[in-house]
């Protein structure tokens, strides 16, 4: 069942296609990221996230970082610390809040669109028809 979105409030700036197609990318990946340290947390909470993964992560976030940077939700993400190298649980804690991040973002920013029939991202190159 199609669903309808309310129009963007204006709290964030719709997203370009570039930001859009850079999130349907990247989400996956952190999606996948999140279930590995899930079950790496399972096993051993309280070890510590190697250097690697870090990195690999935070590059992750990076890109997902330039998407959502002026959504008000960007305020409360944060990336992992190379430095203190956290551990597994608080890896999958920053990864959770990226992916509620996200989430909301993409709720506010997609949607069902009568005129095609599906659901698409509304950017700043084909913005939600108002006039429907």
């Amino acid at each position: 069942m199609p669903r309808t979105d309310k129009p963007n409030d204006g709290s964030s700036p719709s997203p370009t296609d570039e930001q859009a197609a850079t999130y349907d990318r990247l989400v996956p990946m952190l999606e996948a990221a999140h279930r590995e340290m899930t079950e790496l947390s399972k096993k051993k909470q309280d070890g510590v996230v190697n250097t690697l993964k870090i990195k690999m992560l935070n590059r992750l976030l990076s890109e997902l970082s330039k998407v959502i940077e002026k959504d008000p939700s960007h305020a409360f993400v944060d990336m992992l610390d190379e430095e203190t190298l956290p551990q597994n649980s608080d890896a999958v804690l920053i990864l959770s809040q990226w992916q509620a991040a996200l989430q909301q973002y993409k709720g506010r920013h997609h949607g069902y669109d009568a005129s095609v029939r599906g659901n698409r991202w509304f950017t700043v190159e084909n913005p939600r028809d108002n006039h429907r």
